[in-house]
């Protein structure tokens, strides 16, 4: 996971840093708001962490420019700025949570793994890609890859890879996924849908962690992290 502090106190800067390296987090400072936007605008970060009292631009200008070009992006703000009205300015500038200075690092760390939990819980639509946990998906491409390995599919797998992603955390029977899939009734004498399930999971969950394809005995299957 990488992550962005965007912080001009360079004690706690520091601090955080080490801490999340510890929790085996790679880490980028930077020290004023220009230099985290540009950071942030060249580069992926799966959170970015930044104060609101910054040399250059403020956080929440900052906010504002991350969260129009990247929305996915999760921020949290980091700052000694602590009334209702700080707080209702930094949620409405785009963060995702809010922690007052002075903090302890566990209570910081416990909203890092929540707001993880709670955005790879859910499957990102954005135009052509779908994304879910460690799992990408183009439609435009074509492609899949898991943990930036790139999966090979038949253009069969991949449409039932797509729509099971698309009705992620749902159980599926195999009569609509013999409906929306292969355009056809489900027939059961045969186990063509078990057999193309299987193959899918060889090729997406083997290999990976945390499984995403789970049989639910008597209903049928169901795409979701466990």
């Amino acid at each position: 996971m990488n992550i962005l502090i965007i912080e001009d106190d360079e004690r706690i800067a520091s601090l955080v840093k080490r801490g999340l390296e510890e929790n085996d987090y790679s880490v980028t400072l930077a020290y004023d708001g220009m230099m985290g936007r540009k950071l942030a605008l060249q580069n992926d970060y799966d959170l970015i962490i930044t104060d609101i009292i910054l040399p250059k631009l403020n956080g929440l200008e900052l906010c504002k420019d991350i969260r129009s070009a990247k929305p996915e992006t999760l921020i949290i703000m980091l700052t000694a700025l602590g009334t209702t009205d700080d707080k209702v300015e930094g949620f409405d500038a785009g963060a995702d949570d809010y922690l007052v200075k002075p903090f302890d690092f566990r209570e910081l760390h416990v909203r890092i793994r929540a707001l993880m939990k709670r955005n790879n819980g859910k499957t990102n639509h954005q135009g052509f890609i779908l994304k879910y946990d460690n799992l990408e998906l183009n439609n435009q491409t074509k492609t899949v890859s898991r943990s930036g390995i790139d999966i090979n599919l038949t253009p069969k797998e991949f449409k039932l890879l797509e729509y099971m992603m698309q009705n992620a955390e749902r159980i599926l029977s195999r009569t609509e996924i013999a409906d929306k899939v292969w355009d056809t009734h489900f027939d059961t004498g045969t186990n063509f849908i078990d057999v193309y399930i299987n193959y899918l999971r060889k090729k997406i969950d083997k290999d990976f962690e945390p499984k995403l394809i789970h049989t639910k005995s008597g209903m049928g299957f169901i795409f979701k992290a466990e």
